[in-house]
Order: structure tokens, then sequence, then C-alpha cells
């Protein structure tokens, strides 16, 4: 696409970066990754915090004239993406190819308002008490609909997330159709003015496609037929790639899941008894379900939980025979119609998939007490993404932290590994402290330690912290000690939705937050927030975890070292990694685990971990974090 080669072009796009140096780890990552694309083969890299990683996979890439898809496991990095880093690279970097790149971000369709929907209640006048009790909306939700049918007139995209206003839940499922339910664009009369699809028409013509890894899994699982073809795709944060492909090329059904089915139906057919079977189907699969919390169920299923799966595949088939006999002239209804009826046969395949699951299939209920749901993985996901992915277009991977058996967990036999390191300078910025002097986590008296060794080192601090706990009662009872001990303020993930609690974290430096597990990556502060970061256990798996479960029995001996010790490392990893975001950043990483300084197993997970200084002695983090502090 251009006479320049790929360092050129990077070397070129980086000068227009205000500030920004040469980084030789993502000169050589880009480099690899032409090469690799060059010849078809698959390359994992492993590319610690500053590289740049971003530009280093998308240069590449954008020179080589593929079709790519980036696929990004959380929403920040989407955004990031989206609205920073395609943008500079459209305004930067095309005028030096010979051919300019496009590129687009694809979402699931509920992601964006369904005009068919609109259409059917945005007409609905606001004395029609029975249509608006149908979609479960009362007059606040009439007036939601109606912002959303003007907003509907100017946007762009249809994608809900650009609202600056947050209608409710239920007015939302109102106004939106998803995949289980829509029937398709060709099938549709709002199909040609449909955003979901415009979307994907965008995604189809463009060059660089940005989606989250729940959509490719499904695209993976439907066998290619959510995303266009393309020739290289490129996973960011590679390290969540087994679990979420896990979850995605599996079923799942969820009590919530039967109720939408219910409003589906009933927004079509009048008739109390059908309605009155439908909506008890998700409240008699949660009592069933309440039964096998967290349980790996075995096959033939336990007699309950298989008549009540008869139960809803026979409801669901009758439901679906009735819609099918309704004489319909009116063109919405026939939409609601058709909407019901793929709504139903998705359901009635998905339950024949648990009353029939294959050989290699596990199935569990997971979920918390009050949202279970019945799930249906692979045990091994390695054949599925061999067959689905990897021979069919050439894969790059990367992440921060990337477990040392990575590519034979997912199938990617044979791919190369390599380590491009990081442009900060961990030893001179950051002390890894392990206070070895407290008890085993398993001692009664472990969290008091804690406790105190919390108490003096947030002390020294000046706030400043972000304390991580591998459970939620060791976070409530640590946060309920240390606001009695410490004076300053202490926010828990209990207390407000995740991005109000971490831009209340980061515009407050004497505010301390307390975490559990769902904070252990994706939380990017500035450095006078935070200079310190305490972990309380080292985040081994849940020993019950179902799915984990079966694929450690399958493993036996080798177990441990090839699914629970990889997962620690890359946990505690992504943990550590929240503290030295920049250059200019420097702190504490304190680990309240004396396995780590003691476990045969701990050079492992040091060896994932960025190259601190260690140290077991609390002064010299106490003394580093009050020089900070006094800055």
């Amino acid at each position: 696409m251009t006479d320049l080669n790929v360092l050129d072009l990077l070397d070129a796009v980086t000068e227009a970066i205000p500030g920004a140096e040469r980084r030789s780890g993502q000169r050589e990552m880009a480099d690899r990754i032409a090469l690799a694309i060059r010849r078809g083969d698959p390359l994992i890299v492993r590319a610690g915090t500053g590289t740049g990683k971003t530009l280093a996979y998308l240069v590449p890439a954008i020179a080589a004239g593929c079709t790519t898809v980036v696929v990004t496991a959380t929403k920040a990095l989407q955004d990031q993406l989206a609205h920073k880093d395609l943008p500079f690279l459209e305004l930067h970097l095309n005028p030096l190819l010979d051919q300019p790149f496009s590129w687009a971000v694809l979402k699931g369709r509920s992601n964006y308002i369904c005009m068919q929907r609109l259409d059917e209640i945005g007409a609905t006048s606001s004395s029609d008490r029975v249509q608006l009790s149908l979609e479960g909306l009362d007059d606040s939700g009439r007036a939601e609909v109606d912002r959303l049918v003007t907003w509907a007139d100017e946007t762009m995209t249809g994608d809900l997330t650009e609202l600056d206003w947050s209608p409710s839940d239920r007015t939302v499922a109102a106004v939106t159709v998803g995949s289980d339910e829509c029937p398709g664009a060709s099938r549709c009369p709002r199909g040609t003015s449909c955003f979901a699809e415009a979307a994907r028409g965008r995604a189809q013509a463009a060059d660089v496609i940005v989606v989250n890894a729940h959509l490719y899994g499904l695209d993976v699982g439907a066998d290619g037929a959510i995303l266009c073809d393309h020739d290289v795709v490129i996973f960011d944060e590679a390290h969540v790639i087994e679990d979420v492909m896990s979850d995605t090329v599996g079923v799942e059904l969820a009590p919530g899941r039967l109720n939408r089915v219910a409003t589906v139906v009933r927004r079509i057919v009048v008739d109390p008894e059908l309605d009155a079977e439908l909506s008890a189907l998700g409240d008699d699969l949660a009592e069933v379900l309440a039964r096998y919390p967290g349980e790996r169920l075995a096959t033939p299923l336990p007699h309950d939980l298989a008549t009540q799966l008869g139960d809803i595949r026979a409801t669901s088939d009758k439901a679906l025979n009735l819609v099918g006999k309704l004489t319909i002239n009116d063109e919405d209804a026939k939409q609601r119609r058709l909407r019901a009826q793929v709504a139903l046969t998705r359901v009635i395949d998905t339950t024949d998939r648990f009353l029939s699951p294959g050989e290699s299939d596990v199935v569990f209920v997971a979920g918390a007490p009050n949202s279970l749901r019945l799930e249906l993985a692979p045990l091994d996901v390695g054949p599925t993404l061999a067959d689905g992915i990897w021979a069919k277009r050439t894969p790059i991977l990367t992440s921060a932290t990337v477990p040392r058996n990575l590519a034979d967990r997912i199938g990617l036999d044979g791919a190369e590994v390599i380590d491009v390191g990081s442009p900060f300078d961990y030893e001179e910025q950051a002390l890894l402290y392990c206070a070895m002097h407290l008890p085993p986590p398993n001692d009664p008296q472990f969290r008091a330690g804690v406790h105190n060794e919390l108490a003096a080192l947030m002390t020294a601090a000046g706030g400043r912290t972000l304390a991580l706990f591998t459970s939620w009662s060791a976070m409530d009872e640590a946060a309920a000690a240390l606001r009695e001990r410490v004076p300053f303020r202490i926010l828990t993930q209990r207390d407000m939705p995740k991005p109000a609690l971490l831009h209340t974290f980061a515009s407050d430096e004497d505010t301390c937050l307390f975490a559990t597990a769902g904070l252990f990556q994706g939380v990017d502060v500035p450095v006078r927030t935070l200079s310190l970061v305490v972990i309380d256990r080292i985040p081994f798996p849940r020993p019950d975890d179902p799915l984990l479960t079966a694929r450690r029995d399958m493993l036996g001996q080798q177990a441990f070292s090839e699914i629970d010790l990889p997962r620690a490392a890359t946990m505690l990893a992504q943990a550590s990694g929240r503290l030295i975001r920049t250059d200019t950043d420097r702190g504490v990483v304190a680990v309240m685990d004396r396995r780590l300084g003691t476990a045969r197993y701990r050079w492992e997970i040091i060896a994932a971990l960025p190259p601190m200084r260690r140290t077991k002695d609390r002064n010299e983090a106490v003394n580093l974090l009050r020089s900070i502090a006094e800055r």
C-alpha cells in the first residue's frame, strides 16, 4: 500500500504524538506482527504496560492491506480504539498510504435502537394503557419512548451508548431487539433503515472492524454468520480468551430470558392461559436452579431439572404452534408474530442442547444466588477455536500478561510467543512488598493481620490506595475495620457503579478504594491518586468452579500447574499492573499472602509480575510511600 515499511510508518505516526519517543518494544512488536501477517503465522505477544501495543498492531495490519478484526475484552479498550487510536491513524497514517483505510465498530444487535419496535410502540396513544402494560411501561416509560422517537430521527448510528441520558431497563427492552428475537433485515419492513444492519454494512465495507470478544465468540458459534470474512484477527487482552470463548460458543438458559420470551409472545397473542404458562416458566426454572447453585451437573440431568426443561420445551412448542396459526393482516402485528416465532424457536433449540449434551460438554449452574442461570460449555475450547478461527485466518494475540500455557489451552499449537517488555523502569519505579510475617490465609488471624498492614501502609501513603480482595466478605470486613482506624475516605465496590466509582477515586488524592476481582483489571488512575496497590491473597480460581472442576478432572495431577497456577499468576500480574501506568508513576504493590515468598511455585508467579524490586521489610515499603506522599 506504500513504499514505506512498517517501522517507517510507525515512526511517522508516533512523531505526531506530542512528547512521544520511539519505544523499542513497540517497534519490535510491530515488526514481528508485520512478518507474521506476511507469512500467515500465528503470533502471541506479551507487551508490558506502556508499550503502545494498539499502534503496534494496528499499523502493520493496516499497512498489509488486510481485512482485520480487532477483538477487545473490555468496553474501555473498545472506546479507546474507536474514539482515540483509529481516528488518530485516520488523520496521520492515511496520508502516507496509497489507499486510505476505513474502520468501523460493530456491537451486538441489542445495543442499537430498533426502528420497527419504535414504529410499533412509538405510535401508541398515550391513553392506550393496555398496550403500555403489555410493554411493562408506565407513564414515565411512555415519556422515555417519546424522547427516543425524537432521538432516532437525529442519531446517525442508533447506538444507545451515545445518549446523554439513561432510559430505564424496561424502556430499553421495549425499544431494542436481541439476536434471539430478530428475524433479520430481509424479513423486516424497517430492514433498510435498521441501525444494527447499517452498522453491520459499515463493518463489511471496512478494513478494520472493532468488536467485543462476546460478539466474536457468537460469530464463531454461528459459523461466521455475523461478521464478514477477514484475513487477520487480533485479540487484545488475550489472557481472557479461553473464558470468553467458553461462554459464547456454548449456550445458556436463564429465567430472565424466559420472561422476555413471554413478553414477546404476549405482544401478539391474547390467551390468558398460555400467558400464565409462559410467565411461570422463568420462576419455575429459578426455583429448580436454586437447588443446584454453582454445581456441575452430571448427565443425564437431575430428574427435576430435566422435567423442567421438558416443560419449557413443550410450552414453547405449544406457543409456537399457536402463534403460527394466527391470521394477521396488519404489518406491525406480522412482525411481532415473526419475532415471537424466532424467540420461541431459539428457546426450543437451546433446550434441546441441554437435554442432549455432547460427550465433551459440561452442564452447570452459574451466577449469583438471585440470578442463577443454566450453562453448557465445551470442556476444551481448543478444537472449536482451531476449526472456527485459527484454520481460517492469521491470529495475533496480545496482552500485558500472557499465561505461559495460553497457546495449548486454546488450541493454537505451534504459535510463536514473544515478550517485548515494557518501557518502564520497574526496579526504579515500583517496590513489591510481601508481608511474610502474617499467618497463612486460612489462619483465623489472617484478616486481622491484613487490617494492621493496611492501616500502616495507607497512613504512610496518605490514602491513595487501591486495595483488592479475593472475596466480598474480606472487602467488607476490611472496609469496616479501616474506616475506624484511618482518616481517609474509603469507598467500596458496593457504593456506586464502576464508572462513577473510578471517577470519584481518581478525583480525590486522599480517597481509598476497596474492591474485588472485578477491578483487578481495567483501572487506570493518575499517579497522585494511586501510590499503593494491596492484594490480600494470591487470586487462585475458586476450587468449586464447576467448569474448571471438570477441566481439572480431565487433567488429573497436572490440573494445578495447568489451570490454577497460570490463572493466579495472570490475575496477580493484572492487579499489580494497576500501579505503574506512566513513566512518572511510583509506588508499592503489597501482597498480604506469605505464599508469594514461601511456596514452591512462587517463582512462576513472580516471573509473571512486572520486574519490581522485592522486599519483605514493611519499613522499606512505608518509607517509600512516605517519600512519595511528601513530594
